[in-house]
């Protein structure tokens, strides 16, 4: 099976390619997905490649041999800045193809073989087609749920049939065919293809599973069949009221959930709740005038120098030369290309360095203007700020301190760092503090973030010299970063919410098999033992088939007979049981696991009307049986224990929980010390009452009810994050202004005392 060269008409971008709309942008997107992790792959693999060559021309057994391996190296330096592009390109123009083949050549009729173009294979060509074939089969094995979605859903895009895994335009066979195009214009030979195709194998393909679930999460983001899962959807629409609300309030178009989007655009009960990632910008928030905002923190600077002035009067302030704002900034830098033989430890420090400097090149003592001055008291503040929300283990510490003399730079010549939410030196300043925010768990920070945020602060102290589009570039890498582990954790996510969503399904079946049940039986006097073999092991055998068939299928149709026949034939002056039932109690009980043994046993139970006193030993070992088995679906059905009514206050906190938005994060506090850990509220239900929480790496940190989370916001135990508070640099930045506020308020009683 050999890959399929491409067609030489095929459109090479999707610019070019007469796609509708729609589609483009969704291929656009997945392309930007592929984009991204492939870069960082395949410069896995190049590097890995590189030190295999180092070390096969050490190892080599003559000079002939070292010096292929070099010259391999040398061609590979040369050509390696290529591949990448290469590797985007055939994606693309594998996108670009989609829903159209190849054509035939002129006078071939489809399908007809021509003699004359039969030819040998070289045997090289063979090693290399059947080592990528191989790659490709793994891993379409590995990946194959994810690229069956992935088919259906590529199949909508090009409005044909589901593609199989060989025709997907980013399949393994796909992704191997560019590679193989690619490696064409590095120049190797084909020992050392061979090995680059085993590298790419080991660097690249081993994170292909993931990959696609990716693309199917952005298609997922564009529309394309958002409700597709995993399992096939079997189960016909039931009719029950109550299975039509569960079904309801999961879909995600349902009116359920137009209610929560509608209470979450148009409630104004309270503060819009915070549902991002780590690290990420919140994209809807309104932008604040910045004009205004200078205007009110030059207000409150200036209640603060008039506090501070009353409070420690400096009368040799005025004689002092003051320092001019290019001097400080040149001193700045100079203390910062020194940082690694010594650097200050806190802004007081920086200050002191900067003053004492000053002093030994001026012969006397200098002071820094009003505007400089308050920078420093402002940054020293919002620094203080961010310590008190992080641990102060946290590896996140060190970075700080190295950033403070760069950010003190852009806060003297951009005054807009303190007032504009996405400046760039501010973005990475709140990734760095964040991942030592004290409400993280050792397990929710990705340990593949530090050293992103290692490399970005690392290229703003050695580079930054004024420029700000070095603190652009570095933060748009790290944003980058920030938003593949994003782009996992909701994968994580989705999983746990799919999981989830089949327990929820599986309780509105259990409870509606157990009406269906207790309809049936209604007043007859049946046996107790009887009467808990139904609620026990036949409720299992109707859910199931509730699941399977659904309730209007001819499956569910007969078990509902037999049970009528159970609850008639076990009553008192109960008729003989028809011969055939106990075959079929034997036979629905098989299918949900029970043993030939076990099911006879029931079976007879199930088919007399015998007394619950009658052959109590036999009675009481097939108790003993069923009760050390495993029951369908045991842990959504344990029983939650009894609590008071909700107070007025817990009320108001229940309903406010049912109406949040999927994805809002709540604190919740920990230990009387006040320490409080993020919760990402990921799903919860209606029906069952269930909520499931994920941690910033969206694994499952456990399920709760509603109501317990209403209880503990009560009792001021759990509160919503808010979007305003959602970010650690913005909870810092409103506690600095509190903080300036108070100072204004102190200076204006002041004032008013003394007149």
């Amino acid at each position: 099976m050999s890959f399929p060269q491409t067609a030489p008409d095929a459109p090479q971008t999707l610019a070019t390619a007469a796609l509708p709309r729609r589609v483009r942008r969704a291929l656009e997107h997945l392309l930007a997905t592929a984009s991204d992790e492939l870069d960082r792959h395949l410069g896995d693999m190049l590097a890995d490649f590189e030190q295999q060559l180092f070390r096969l021309s050490e190892q080599a057994s003559g000079p002939v041999a070292d010096s292929v391996h070099l010259q391999t190296l040398r061609s590979l330096r040369l050509s390696r800045a290529d591949l990448v592009p290469r590797v985007v390109a055939g994606i693309e123009t594998s996108l670009a193809r989609l829903g159209r083949s190849a054509p035939a050549a002129p006078g071939q009729a489809p399908g007809r073989l021509q003699a004359q173009r039969l030819s040998l294979v070289d045997d090289q060509e063979l090693d290399e087609e059947t080592l990528l074939r191989n790659i490709a089969v793994r891993q379409e094995s590995r990946a194959s749920l994810t690229l069956h979605l992935l088919g259906q859903r590529f199949g909508v895009l090009a409005g044909a049939p589901a593609f199989d895994a060989e025709r997907l335009p980013l399949g393994p066979r796909a992704l191997c065919n560019v590679m193989r195009d690619a490696a064409q214009g590095l120049q190797l030979s084909q020992d050392a293809r061979l090995l680059l195709y085993r590298t790419f194998d080991r660097r690249v393909m081993a994170h292909y599973p993931p990959l696609a679930e990716m693309f199917n999460l952005s298609l997922v983001g564009d529309g394309i069949l958002p409700s597709l899962t995993y399992v096939p959807l079997r189960i016909r629409p039931p009719a029950a009221a109550e299975a039509a609300a569960a079904a309801a309030s999961s879909a995600p178009g349902s009116k359920a959930s137009g209610r929560r989007r509608a209470a979450e655009r148009h409630g104004h009960d309270g503060p819009r709740p915070h549902t991002g990632w780590f690290g990420e910008r919140d994209a809807t928030r309104s932008q604040e005038d910045e004009s205004a905002a200078f205007e009110l923190l030059r207000h409150l600077l200036s209640g603060r120098r008039d506090l501070l002035g009353k409070l420690r009067p400096d009368s040799h302030g005025s004689a002092r030369e003051q320092l001019p704002t290019q001097d400080v900034v040149g001193a700045l830098a100079r203390l910062q290309s020194n940082a690694p033989q010594g650097a200050p430890r806190n802004l007081p420090d920086i200050r002191h360095a900067l003053l004492a400097q000053a002093r030994q090149q001026l012969g006397h003592g200098a002071s820094l203007n009003r505007e400089d001055n308050d920078t420093f008291e402002l940054l020293g503040m919002l620094y203080d700020q961010i310590e008190r929300e992080m641990r102060t283990d946290s590896p996140a510490a060190p970075l700080l301190r190295e950033l403070q003399v760069p950010l003190l730079r852009v806060a003297l010549q951009d005054r807009a760092f303190f007032v504009r939410e996405q400046h760039p030196a501010r973005e990475l300043l709140n990734a760095v503090a964040e991942s030592g925010a004290r409400w993280l768990d050792q397990d929710d920070l990705d340990p593949q973030v530090l050293e992103p945020l290692q490399r970005a602060v690392r290229n703003v102290v050695e580079n930054y010299d004024g420029d700000p589009a070095v603190f652009e570039a570095s933060n748009r890498e790290l944003q980058q970063q920030l938003q593949t582990l994003a782009r996992k954790a909701e994968l994580a996510e989705r999983r746990h919410i799919e999981a989830a969503r089949g327990k929820e399904k599986l309780e509105i079946a259990k409870r509606q098999a157990g009406a269906a049940i207790a309809g049936i039986v209604g007043d007859r006097r049946l046996p107790r033992f009887v009467r808990a073999l139904l609620n026990e092991a036949w409720v299992d055998v109707l859910t199931l088939t509730l699941l399977r068939q659904g309730e209007n299928s001819q499956e569910w149709r007969q078990l509902l007979d037999i049970t009528r026949q159970i609850a008639e034939c076990c009553g008192p002056d109960s008729p003989i049981a028809d011969p055939n039932l106990a075959p079929s109690i034997e036979a629905a009980l098989s299918q949900v696991g029970y043993h030939l043994e076990e099911a006879a046993a029931i079976a007879r139970r199930l088919t007399s009307a015998a007394d619950d006193d009658e052959d109590g030993a036999s009675r009481t070992e097939l108790a003993l049986r069923l009760k050390s088995r495993a029951r369908l679906g045991e842990d959504s059905a344990e029983r939650k224990p009894e609590l008071p009514p909700r107070t007025p206050e817990e009320q108001a906190r229940y309903e406010q929980l049912r109406v949040l938005p999927y994805g809002t994060w709540i604190e919740f506090t920990t230990n009387q010390q006040g320490d409080v850990v993020r919760r990402r509220l990921s799903w919860y239900s209606p029906i069952t009452d269930n909520a499931l929480f994920v941690n910033q790496r969206g694994r499952r940190v456990g399920e709760q009810s509603l109501d317990s989370v209403a209880r503990l916001m009560a009792h001021g135990q759990a509160r919503i994050v808010t979007a305003e508070r959602g970010r650690l640099i913005d909870r810092a930045w409103q506690a600095t202004l509190n903080a300036l506020r108070s100072f204004a308020g102190r200076a204006a009683r002041d004032a008013e005392d003394e007149a």
